[in-house]
């Protein structure tokens, strides 16, 4: 049977009117500001002709407020699945030209649907936010969309990796979606995500505030810790979104995207004895040691600006994928306090959700002491790191490089929180404490006595680094497997990964264990 002429235009009409989105003028205001369409976003993240489209012919069943006349072109979102780089990826882009990207009723299905067919094909879903927020003129069908698509979001936790990219105007309860994602990437400009704008906030606190101070790039990548990636323009965040593709599995049931045909070499790096200072008490920064074991040298480093005395990331070491958490000497010290535990904890468990092994670099003087600490809860938030780590069962293993003391020793994946390897280097101090401390509690007598105070501490803390802090003490009790000359770093964490990724290690029956939060 041939297909009627009048059927084919028709279907080509009905076609062009929907892919038009809010029209040429619209789309024009759009490429003014320097931002993609919503579409354009799409066409840029998927392989050329790869993109399925889900529901172009939706449109919107509002019966409020003279609504159910208007014609919404597939109701203001584009949804279906696409490949990235071979792979299949589902996604959803809100169009701000429709509506303002309003989430409505037959919005929300589209969303949902993807997302379900996501879960069903156990592939990543890909968002891109850009909306005004509720469809008001569609009342509670508005908020049981977001309601759904929250519950969605949860579902998805786990089992396929989400990522947000905030795009546009993101306010109020459509910030919660995003939220629940694994990894959220807004652009520098033309972007927002807020609660409250500054005006609500005015008007309810008194609070003068600007959107810049609470909904930016900038607040939220640096201060509240909501985004893992600042993106310049659209182009930016699809090109991050790409890279950490590269680096995830598409679903929970299968091995991330190593590259086992990689040179598995096991020469020396004597460069990377130039890193280290040969003043245990000077800083250096821990991105370069970082970069000598990773292949290549490159790093696709995760929250960046927000508690930058931790460094988390992924890598390929000898072509195995891994998920890095160092401690960063350069920022305090590299002691862990509130916001470092929160944003090593949260990273660790994707890792171990979606089968990525954790290498830990370890130079940590301990929980970052003071007032605020202690009232901000440090105890409940440190133990985040040591909950993450503990229930992780994919290969760990950990490289103590100089110092290690007390709980943070712990909490940074010491052997008895589950480290299936640990390395240290011979400059290497894992104590209770550190030793100008333990000095002065173990030797306050002899100090009281000497005639040269400073130089009997000095004495006294090499005494104590000697008898009590020593990687050999440590070696000699079979918590660290080996001091290494850290030239060797990267061949022997190169043939521990291989070696381990066939690692199997089964917990006790139970739904979820209850994580400090």
């Amino acid at each position: 049977m041939v297909a009627s002429k009048d059927a084919l235009n028709d279907l080509s009409k009905r076609r062009e009117t929907a892919l038009a989105g809010g029209g040429a003028k619209k789309a024009e205001a759009r490429h003014a500001k320097g931002l993609m369409t919503a579409r354009e976003r799409l066409d840029n993240l998927f392989s050329r002709g790869t993109f399925q489209e889900f529901g172009l012919h939706a449109q919107h069943a509002s019966r409020h407020f003279g609504m159910e006349t208007k014609k919404l072109a597939g109701d203001g979102v584009i949804t279906g699945v696409g490949f990235v780089d071979g792979r299949p990826v589902a996604s959803f882009s809100q169009d701000f030209t429709v509506a303002g990207g309003s989430l409505g009723k037959v919005h929300a299905s589209k969303i949902c649907n993807v997302m379900d067919h996501a879960i069903r094909g156990g592939m990543p879903v890909v968002g891109f936010n850009d909306s005004g927020g509720a469809r008001i003129q569609e009342g509670v069908d508005s908020l049981s969309g977001y309601g759904q698509v929250f519950n969605r979001n949860v579902m998805l936790s786990g089992v396929v990796p989400q990522i947000a990219i905030i795009a546009g105007s993101c306010a109020g309860g459509a910030s919660y979606s995003p939220a629940l994602m694994d990894f959220i990437i807004m652009t520098e400009t033309n972007a927002s995500m807020f609660i409250c704008g500054p005006g609500v906030i005015k008007a309810v606190t008194g609070q003068t505030t600007t959107m810049e101070e609470i909904g930016s790039a900038a607040a939220h990548s640096t201060v509240s810790g909501n985004v893992h990636f600042v993106a310049k323009n659209d182009d930016h965040a699809i090109a991050l979104v790409r890279e950490l593709l590269s680096y995830l599995p598409s679903n929970n049931m299968i091995d991330p995207p190593h590259d086992l045909e990689a040179e598995l070499s096991v020469e020396n790096d004597e460069g990377i004895n130039q890193i280290i200072p040969s003043d245990s008490k000077e800083a250096f920064d821990v991105k370069l040691v970082i970069s000598h074991l990773a292949d290549g040298g490159k790093f696709l480093e995760v929250h960046q600006g927000f508690a930058p005395n931790l460094v988390v990331g992924f890598a390929r070491i000898a072509g195995v994928v891994v998920g890095f958490v160092a401690n960063q000497p350069m920022v305090l010290a590299g002691a862990l306090d509130i916001d470092a535990s929160d944003k090593g904890a949260r990273f660790i468990r994707f890792c171990n959700a979606f089968n990525i092994p954790l290498v830990t670099l370890v130079d940590v003087p301990g929980f970052l002491p003071g007032v605020k600490q202690e009232r901000g809860g440090i105890i409940r938030h440190g133990a985040k790191m040591l909950f993450a780590y503990g229930s992780a069962t994919v290969p760990k293993i950990t490289v103590v490089m100089r110092k290690a003391y007390g709980g943070a020793y712990l909490a940074m994946c010491s052997q008895d929180m589950g480290a299936d390897m640990v390395l240290a280097w011979p400059m290497a101090e894992i104590a209770v404490m550190g030793a100008e401390g333990a000095v002065n509690v173990l030797y306050r007598k002899e100090l009281d006595e000497a005639e040269d105070r400073a130089a009997k501490a000095a004495e006294l803390a090499l005494e104590y680094r000697e008898e009590f802090a020593s990687p050999y003490l440590a070696a000699g009790e079979m918590m660290v497997h080996d001091v290494i000359d850290p030239a060797r770093t990267r061949s022997a964490v190169a043939l521990a990964l291989r070696s381990l990724l066939s690692k199997r290690e089964t917990r006790p029956s139970k739904k979820h264990g209850n994580i400090p939060l």
